[in-house]
């Protein structure tokens, strides 16, 4: 990790422990001491472990797609890339940092950049597309009670939900419509150019021309390896089912046992829809606020209502920071011999 990555991780750990003061202040402490005394730890465990177990789905869907591309890549140095991942998605703008770090951690496991690369946008893209599958589901199923109850919250909703149409159209574009999506970015630059310099208009062109060609050419894979994508579907479905239900063992850990799990995933699907769109690291601020506003419903209590809000977001956000953090002291174990010297008969022939 940089310095400033180091920097911005403690701002991090400290805002949200502000966010926490700020909320459990006007709770008497005696109250907050009874809602931690209460909980019921097995089912705590329970929620590490989903979310741990989550992370674990994600690191086989890596080992799919790199299958027959490189000749070594064991489990233990799949494990590391979605832990470093959610280390710098959770310490930088909209996740930005998540994909150059799983770039630098394949490469480290002694996979060629381009082929990491490549495996990284195929995930991108079945992750976005299960993403959505998801949100649409819960659109058609919970929206109407959050749009009914909560007119503040569907709006920022709707609004993350449209960011997440947008990326996926865009993807569409790319894979079935390419040379209309190249025009499209030149019809973009034009209002562009009008307060930007031409040597940076023209660098952009150049960028989004690049990016495109390179999502293409991944996108030829994808339809040529579907047996690889309905593996890698599966599996990251079934990585956001259990990411969405830890909020169900939470509420049981605070004695909220006449629920209905449906509900409570649907509002932790909306609640990740709607931090989608701050642009602060991990959504924090609009994170606490969307599971505070959401989750009175089942949390009647103050007390409990903060406690569960804590509790949520230590297993959601600060594990995974813990986890990268642990991921980057695991040195990756490199390729025998035999192994790199199939890798470079692969790329000769």
């Amino acid at each position: 990790m940089t310095r400033k990555n180091k920097f911005i991780l403690v701002i991090m750990l400290l805002i949200g422990g502000l966010i926490f003061w700020w909320e459990a202040r006007k709770i008497p402490f005696t109250t907050l001491i009874n809602s931690f005394q209460s909980l019921k730890v097995g089912w705590l465990v329970v929620a590490v472990l989903v979310m741990i177990t989550s992370l674990l789905i994600e690191s086989k869907t890596v080992q799919v797609f790199l299958k027959g591309r490189v000749a070594y890549f064991p489990y233990r140095n799949a494990v590391r890339i979605p832990m470093v991942e959610q280390l710098f998605n959770n310490i930088t703008p909209f996740s930005s940092g998540g994909q150059p770090a799983q770039l630098i951690a394949m490469m480290q496991s002694g996979v060629e950049a381009g082929q990491a690369s490549s495996v990284l946008l195929m995930k991108f893209i079945i992750y976005q597309m299960m993403v959505l599958i998801n949100f649409v589901l819960t659109m058609l199923f919970g929206f109407r009670h959050i749009a009914s109850q909560f007119k503040g919250i569907a709006l920022l909703v709707v609004a993350g939900f449209a960011l997440h149409v947008f990326v996926i159209i865009g993807l569409l574009l790319v894979m079935y419509r390419y040379k209309f999506t190249k025009r499209l970015v030149q019809w973009f630059a034009v209002p562009f150019s009008w307060f930007a310099k031409p040597a940076k208009v023209e660098k952009f062109k150049v960028t989004m021309d690049a990016k495109i060609d390179t999502f293409y050419a991944e996108s030829l894979h994808l339809k040529r390896e579907k047996k690889k994508v309905i593996i890698a579907s599966g599996l990251t479905l079934l990585q956001l089912l259990l990411y969405y239900s830890i909020p169900v063992f939470v509420l049981l850990a605070l004695g909220e046992t006449h629920i209905n799990p449906l509900s409570v995933m649907a509002m932790h699907v909306m609640i990740v829809m709607i931090t989608s769109i701050f642009p602060v690291p991990g959504g924090t601020g609009g994170a606490e606020y969307s599971f505070k506003t959401l989750f009175a419903v089942f949390l009647t209590t103050q007390g409990n209502l903060v406690v569960g809000m804590l509790l949520w977001r230590l297993i959601t956000y600060y594990l995974g920071m813990l986890l990268g953090l642990i991921a980057l002291t695991i040195p990756a174990k490199k390729p025998p011999i035999a192994a790199i010297k199939i890798n470079t008969h692969k790329k000769t022939e």
